[in-house]
């Protein structure tokens, strides 16, 4: 049995909000969406570059529950883009609170996180280096040694 393709499906409290966020904040378009006659979204799936996200509107008699803005996440969701700090600036001007401001990182990466206004955690990156995973655990055990000697 082959998987095809797998998709992040977030839930959140309005969206119909979430989606002109991600919009304006990492310029995903729209392909679709499902409407309730209440108006209730169903479904969206949205593009980010060459990747597909679904979402929906919480569904409470479904146990289908959107994280709380406010809480912690076990979830991270993370974007490469061209830059990091244009993107981290773009999200936070659309609404986004900063977790973790950009930095270099000893995998290659420069990236930061925010959190989106409906409670899913972003972390976006871009490349600084090509690091071979050998030299990337290297450097990972140096970090991880002086932070406990600290």
């Amino acid at each position: 049995m082959a998987i095809h393709e797998l998709f992040a499906y977030l839930r959140v409290k309005d969206a119909g909000r979430a989606v002109e966020f991600y919009k304006q904040a990492f310029g995903a378009s729209e392909l679709f969406r499902l409407v309730e006659p209440d108006g209730r979204i169903g479904h969206v799936e949205l593009k980010f570059g060459d990747a597909i996200v679904m979402l929906s509107d919480e569904y409470p008699e479904m146990d289908c529950y959107a994280p709380d803005p406010d809480g912690g996440n076990g979830f991270l969701i993370h974007l490469h883009v061209d830059d990091a700090d244009a993107m981290i600036a773009a999200a936070v001007e659309a609404g986004a609170r900063l977790i973790r401001p950009a930095q270099d990182h000893f995998y290659g990466e420069r990236s930061g996180t925010v959190r989106d206004p409906f409670g899913h955690d972003w972390m976006l990156g871009h490349s600084i280096e090509e690091v071979e995973p050998d030299e990337m655990q290297r450097r990972y055990t140096a970090l991880m040694e002086g932070e406990r000697s600290s």
